[in-house]
């Protein structure tokens, strides 16, 4: 089966990926924009949908965390519910369309979406794929720029 959605635990993922705002506390709103920054780049080069999950609720400043059509799904729990349940929920409920991904350091939480047929990682492992992978894009990009250059001056 093919991966069709990431599900993320945010609050476990900012934890983990100290480097997203230095010096600001893991939870803040910079932190949390800064990762749905990230996870968007990382949804553009994977052509992965990423829901983040996160507990509690939404920002108080009135606007959505996430504007654009392409950005990252961002859900915060109700009270009296968790990211966890709101995790479990999706990957059920996605399980028919094919695999899922659980991101997230509670070890529960991933074997439980493994029993739904999904996979499950860890943040740490997490972090390094989304970072391998836009250092690589990264890469690709100035390729194509420097090739373009070359042809523009030969030109082409």
């Amino acid at each position: 089966m093919a991966l069709v959605r990431i599900l993320v635990d945010g609050y476990s993922l900012l934890h983990n990926w100290p480097e997203l705002a230095p010096g600001q506390p893991r939870f803040c709103a910079t932190a949390r924009d800064e990762l749905i920054r990230r996870l968007t780049l990382y949804q553009d080069a994977t052509s992965t949908p990423i829901t983040i999950f996160f507990d509690g609720s939404a920002p108080r400043n009135g606007k959505p965390a996430t504007s654009a059509p392409s950005a990252v799904e961002v859900l915060y729990s109700r009270a009296g519910q968790t990211a966890d349940q709101m995790i479990e929920r999706a990957a059920h409920r996605f399980a028919p369309y094919g695999e899922v991904l659980a991101v997230t350091d509670d070890y529960a939480e991933r074997e439980t979406v493994i029993s739904f047929g999904g996979l499950a990682s860890s943040c740490d492992n997490f972090v390094r794929d989304v970072q391998n992978t836009l250092a690589q894009l990264g890469d690709e990009v100035k390729d194509h720029n420097r090739r373009e250059r070359h042809k523009y001056r030969n030109g082409l």
